[in-house]
Parts: structure tokens; C-alpha cells; sequence
């Protein structure tokens, strides 16, 4: 799952990054208004975290143009500037959550799973398709009550292609999910069918044979 941190200190940026890639995030950074701007209208985020002090142009105003284009990321403020006015002010603008500095990043990882799973309209810890089971918590993966061991890559891409189940998201949409914007610089997208050839090995092996759906000069489509 994808983070973008909107941060202009650049070493609490990197603590935060660090932090929540070892909880197994791919995260990108933006340190300026008009950095986060070009990147937010370049690729797809699930939760975008944003201070409000930016260089360049405020935090709130960038919130407004990620609702008014309709991007459906999650936002969490973090931000120095703590006043009830301001948490009012940023969620009546759109953000879903706001954590005033100084925070622990524990307690940030934490905003972030609820987040996410609110986001999948999920109670619980669960997320559900088919005779698929995800344990959002734990990262795990269970066909019919079986565990399916997959890497890393493979379980953001089959959360992708279950948090897409309506549409046929594209050989380029899904590179540049499991990547970011290294997608940009690489010659080809052939790992993108190397990692959805295993993932379906996987889930064919576990009794889930027409799950995912090629279609040919589109995309892949998950099908419950």
C-alpha cells in the first residue's frame, strides 16, 4: 500500500518513511506545496500524510485541490499547528484524520491501519472477497481457511486488484502502484507480469483458478 508523506522537515520526513517501510508501506515524499502537487496529480496514493506549513503554499489550500479533483486517497494532517480551529478547519476541508505534532510514529501507524481500513469498509481487522481472507493487521492471506504465502509485492498487488474489483486497472496503473514513481524510469513493465504469473501460481494452487481476469490490451480484472 502506498503513502505519500507531504513534509518539509526533511529528517522527520525520512524517520516516518523509514518507519512505516519496515511496516511493509512503499512510501514517496514530497517536501514542497508544488512538489506534492505534481505528484498527487501524477499517481495514486492510498493515504497521504500532509503537514500544513509548507514551502511554497499552505497545506490546506493542497487539501482543497486533492477534493477538488476527487482523489479518493486517504489524508492524515500532521501538522505543528494544534489548535481545535485547526483540526475543525482541516477536516471540514476533507482530511479523514489529524495527528499534531509531536507524535509517536506508533501511534501513526496505527492512524493509518484504521484509516485504510475504513477505507475498505471493513469492521474488522478482515478483508473479504470470494473464498479470499485478508488479515489487514497480520498481512495474511487465506483461501478457504488456508494460509497462501506471498511476498510482499504480491500481497499489494492482490490488494489492489481487490480494492479495483469493478474495474480492469492497467499493465501501467499496477507498475506504478508496486513501485511509485520508479515506474517512470524503467524500460519496461515486464515485472508486473512476472509478479501477477506467481500470484495467480499461488491462488490457483490454493483452488482459486479464474479469480483474476486478463484482459488482453487492457488490463486485469479481479473477479469474485
Amino acid at each position: 500500500m502506498k503513502i505519500l508523506i507531504i513534509e518539509d522537515e526533511r529528517e522527520l520526513s525520512r524517520n516516518i518513511a523509514q518507519y512505516l517501510s519496515a511496516d511493509s508501506y512503499l512510501c514517496e515524499q514530497a517536501f514542497t506545496y508544488q512538489e506534492a502537487l505534481e505528484k498527487i496529480g501524477l499517481y495514486g496514493y492510498d493515504c497521504i500524510l500532509l503537514d500544513l506549513g509548507l514551502p511554497g503554499g499552505d497545506g490546506l489550500r493542497l487539501l482543497e485541490e486533492i477534493r477538488a479533483r476527487k482523489i479518493e486517497s486517504g489524508v492524515i494532517i500532521i501538522s505543528a499547528r494544534g489548535e481545535l480551529e485547526d483540526k475543525i478547519a482541516g477536516l471540514r476541508t476533507g482530511a479523514d484524520d489529524y495527528l499534531p505534532k509531536p507524535f509517536s510514529l506508533p501511534e501513526l501507524s496505527v492512524r493509518i491501519y484504521a484509516l485504510l481500513r475504513r477505507q475498505r469498509s471493513t469492521g474488522n481487522n478482515l478483508l473479504t472477497s470470494g473464498a479470499v481472507e485478508v488479515d489487514l493487521l497480520a498481512k495474511e492471506v487465506r483461501v478457504e481457511g488456508k494460509r497462501v504465502e506471498l511476498t510482499r509485492s504480491e500481497y499489494d498487488l492482490l490488494l489492489f486488484l481487490i480494492g479495483n474489483r469493478r474495474r480492469v486497472v492497467s499493465k501501467n496503473a499496477i507498475a506504478e502502484h508496486l513501485s511509485g514513481d520508479m515506474a517512470d524510469m524503467m524500460d519496461n513493465h515486464n515485472f508486473v507480469y512476472s509478479h501477477m504469473k506467481n500470484l495467480k501460481a499461488k491462488l490457483q494452487e490454493a483452488g482459486m483458478v479464474s479469480c483474476i481476469r486478463t484482459v488482453y490490451g487492457n488490463g486485469y480484472q479481479w473477479m469474485e
